[in-house]
This record gives structure tokens, C-alpha cells and sequence, in this order.
């Protein structure tokens, strides 16, 4: 216990000597900057053209199925019993194969979210690092891992979105 007191001591104190050994600190809204390159790059748009279609299928698919469950509850009770077994089967395997493929749309979507999210932060990283090196800066700190903030702290958001675009 006093080991890890002891290190977490040493690494506060490291941080705390290197900003004050960092001349001049700027912060940047890394949430704001993601949310308008992505508006202005269009990102959200390729992502519609891209999972559009699968998209719309799903939701042919449980419009179907919707329609499938309705008859079966309004005549299922008139139906001969193998026709109603036969839509019954319908409707499991209907169920079983829009799952599976709402599964998988949902995870490319996400995986090319996080694709073209990485981009963008690439972007912007090269960004921040531009703008610190033409401004003087030697440490930027995300804004929202700031608690405390005097006026002499710039915050160079603006700049770096000017820089991305």
C-alpha cells in the first residue's frame, strides 16, 4: 500500500513539474472539433450512402414480420393447423434471420463509425500539433480534462477547426 501511495505521489509530482515547466498551455475542445469536422467532411453522409440500403431491407424485413404476427393473431384461431403452423414457421424463421442480420449491420456500422472517427481524430491531432508549433504552445490539454482555467490559458479550438478545414 505505501508502494503504490509512494508511486502515485511521484507520478502526481512528475505531472505537476511538467506543466509548470511548459511555458505556455493551451486547451481544445476535442468533442466540439470531432462534431463540425464531421459536419463539414460529410461523413454522415457516406455513412447514410453507404448502410442506406441495408438499412431500409430491415426495416422491409420487420415491416413483414409485423404484418406476418397481425394475420397469424387476427385468423390464427381460423386457420386450418397446417396453415397456421406454416405461417408460425414463417414467422420464427423470419424473426431468427432479421436478427442475425441487424446483428451484423449494426456491428459494420459501428466498426466503420469508429474507422471514419479515427480519421477524423488523426486529422485533428495533426491539427492541434500544427497550430501549438505555429502559436509556441508546449502542452495542450483537452478542455474537459481541465478543472481549472485562468485567463492566460488560450484556447486554440478555433484555430485547429481553421487549420482541419
Amino acid at each position: 500500500m505505501k508502494k503504490l501511495l509512494l508511486a502515485a505521489g511521484f507520478g502526481l509530482a512528475m505531472a505537476t513539474s511538467a506543466v509548470q515547466a511548459a511555458d505556455k498551455i493551451a486547451i481544445v475542445d476535442m468533442s466540439n472539433l470531432l462534431q463540425q469536422v464531421a459536419q463539414t467532411s460529410g461523413v454522415s453522409q457516406t455513412m447514410k450512402n453507404e448502410f442506406g440500403g441495408r438499412a431500409s431491407e430491415l426495416q422491409r424485413m420487420e415491416t413483414d414480420l409485423q404484418t406476418k404476427v397481425q394475420r397469424l393473431q387476427r385468423d390464427g384461431s381460423t386457420m386450418k393447423a397446417s396453415e397456421r403452423t406454416k405461417l408460425e414457421k414463417e414467422i420464427a424463421s423470419g424473426r431468427q434471420d432479421f436478427a442475425q442480420k441487424a446483428q451484423a449491420f449494426e456491428q459494420d456500422q459501428a466498426r466503420r463509425s469508429n474507422e471514419e472517427r479515427g480519421k477524423l481524430v488523426t486529422r485533428i491531432q495533426a491539427a492541434v500539433k500544427k497550430v501549438a508549433a505555429d502559436q509556441g504552445v508546449d502542452l495542450v490539454v483537452p478542455s474537459n480534462a481541465v478543472i481549472y482555467n485562468s485567463s492566460d490559458v488560450k484556447d486554440i479550438t478555433a484555430d485547429v477547426l481553421k487549420q482541419v478545414k
